[in-house]
């Protein structure tokens, strides 16, 4: 997944003003206690961490694996 899939799918399920708030302020257990802007400045892959976010926030299944066509 490329990272602007990732936050097209951030936007997508949240919108934008919440997508950035979730990005920069939710700790995520499974990404080792860090939030979506710091797991990927570790270069952390975006497809984990968009996994990581769907579990956490239920995702709905058709964003869960990509935004549709």
């Amino acid at each position: 997944m490329r990272l602007t899939e990732f936050r097209g799918l951030m936007v997508a399920h949240f919108g934008p003003p919440r997508a950035a708030s979730v990005a920069s302020d939710h700790v995520f257990a499974v990404l080792g206690g860090r939030t979506v802007d710091q797991a990927l400045d570790a270069g952390e892959d975006p497809k984990r961490i968009w996994f990581a976010v769907c579990d956490d926030f239920d995702v709905p299944d058709t964003l869960r694996h990509g935004l549709p066509d």
